[in-house]
């Protein structure tokens, strides 16, 4: 069966709490709907760089000052989208997030994100900075303040998309989270997770399966798929929307190493072939299983096909073509979602025809020449599921750990604020207005909570009225100034 990616949830002590228990193993992520302000794009900063008049540096640069840039009237991407059915999607998301507002004019029709790319956006910026202070003021611990984070860079997104999701009834406009990598091998916490997450972000969305490297896997994904639709009971279907995250150029770094081990010139020559040889393969089982009699008694209940998204996009071997994982991966029903080096590539030298099916039996060649030569395509798979589960699981850890750091060095972090959690003491005697006024009253009222609440027995709690936070000064000891109580 299909399951759903490693994924944390935050602390059930926290107002955004999930279920503790630990999400399967192809990550479950949300698409969600978008309401895009023009007003917004006042306010973007974007930094595009121009080296040519179409041959373009084609960057986001996040969090810098230096304007909006010129977004280009027209291009490829647009093109890819009109001519043939493929969507345009962005592998990043940053703050802020009105940086996307030319990207969304040059052609992108969605964003993906996924814990790498929060751990890179978050840690390298100080974007954060206010609404994390603000969240660890309020008595927030570390993993629920991240989530919140997350949220807010979603829903924020999805405002800017949301034209896109209402001219195309659904079809695009979507912005895409990941639950927590932690729950990979828990399928019921990746429900829990997803629905909480379905809750918080409060946008319509489509359920992204990700994290699929082989064609076992993604076959198991599709029938999950059909099997939901079917015993959804719905008699219209026709808001159902779903992609599958098919990733591409990882396969190619594995199995490259292992030809190498091979060694004859008859595998070396295969290096760089595999993983488009495989996409095209996956897009024939797509055409094969989204078609029959079964697939057409879900078309009159108004079924929509769940759409191959190519992830994984970027050149990981210099030796290859900048656009090997987007060129030849072009056909309708389609998304490409590209980080910033492939969109740029593509952007500047991509050219558009469908691709993805011109040569099926040079990949069904391709994919046979590799099983000869000792390539097992399901250890492939296997592996590179917990690679990649793995991968995200240090990102995320290490974005919370970052998180901690800053906390610390902010000197967010009070000894007081673990009974603040522990024993939920109401919001608004520990918030941020009040620790910035230096409202000792505030303090006093914290103080008598805890002492009728049987929590505390004769602890001093010290008001610093230049860091903003209680202190313990320790047992039985009067006040020594009128700043303590």
């Amino acid at each position: 069966m299909a399951t759903i990616s490693k994924i944390s949830s935050p602390s059930p002590a926290a107002s955004l709490s999930v279920p503790s228990s630990s999400l399967p193993r192809v990550f479950l992520g949300f698409n969600t709907k978008t309401s895009f302000s023009k007003a917004a794009s006042s306010s973007s900063r974007l930094s595009l760089t121009n080296t040519q008049p179409w041959r373009t540096s084609f960057v986001v640069r996040c969090s810098q000052s230096s304007g909006n840039g010129s977004p280009l009237k027209r291009t490829t991407l647009h093109d890819l989208y009109e001519r043939e059915g493929q969507s345009p999607w962005y592998d990043n998301l940053c703050r802020p997030v009105t940086d996307l507002i030319p990207l969304i004019e040059s052609g992108v029709r969605g964003v993906t994100s996924n814990p790498a790319i929060f751990q890179k956006a978050i840690s390298s910026s100080n974007a954060y900075n206010d609404q994390f202070r603000e969240l660890v003021q309020m008595g927030k611990d570390i993993e629920t303040a991240y989530w919140e984070l997350v949220v807010k860079d979603i829903q924020d997104a999805c405002k800017l998309f949301e034209p896109i999701y209402d001219q195309t009834d659904g079809g695009d406009g979507y912005v895409s989270v990941e639950v927590s990598p932690r729950l990979a091998d828990d399928t019921q916490g990746t429900i829990e997770a997803a629905k909480w997450l379905h809750k918080v972000v409060n946008r319509s969305n489509v359920v992204n399966v990700t994290l699929i490297f082989s064609l076992t896997r993604y076959e198991e994904v599709i029938d999950a798929y059909l099997d939901g639709l079917e015993a959804s009971g719905l008699s219209d279907l026709s808001r159902v929307t779903s992609v599958a995250s098919f990733f591409v150029s990882r396969v190619d770094t594995l199995i490259d190493k292992m030809l190498e081990k091979i060694g004859p010139s008859e595998a070396l020559d295969l290096r760089g072939k595999a993983a488009v040889a495989q996409a095209a393969l996956a897009y024939k089982l797509y055409q094969k299983k989204f078609s029959g009699p079964r697939w057409e008694a879900l078309v009159k209940k108004g079924a929509k096909k769940q759409r191959l998204l190519w992830a994984s996009t970027s050149v990981k071997n210099p030796a290859y073509a900048d656009t090997l994982y987007v060129a030849p991966l072009i056909g309708p029903d389609t998304v490409s979602t590209m980080p910033d080096q492939a969109l740029q590539a593509f952007v500047d030298h991509g050219s558009v025809a469908r691709t993805i099916d011109s040569n099926v039996s040079e990949a069904e060649g391709i994919y046979s020449a590799l099983e000869k030569l000792g390539i097992d395509w399901g250890y492939v798979g296997n592996q590179l599921e917990v690679e990649g589960v793995d991968s995200f699981k240090k990102s995320f850890d290490s974005l919370l750990d970052t998180l901690q750091e800053k906390a610390n060095s902010l000197k967010l972090v009070s000894p007081c604020s673990g009974l603040f959690n522990k024993f939920q003491v109401p919001q608004h005697l520990i918030s941020k207005r009040q620790w910035v006024e230096n409202d000792n009253s505030v303090a006093v009222s914290l103080l008598k909570y805890l002492r009728k609440a049987s929590v505390i027995q004769g602890i001093v709690l010290a008001w610093n009225a230049t860091q903003g936070e209680l202190r313990p000064l320790g047992l039985n000891r009067r006040p020594q100034a009128p700043t303590y109580i």
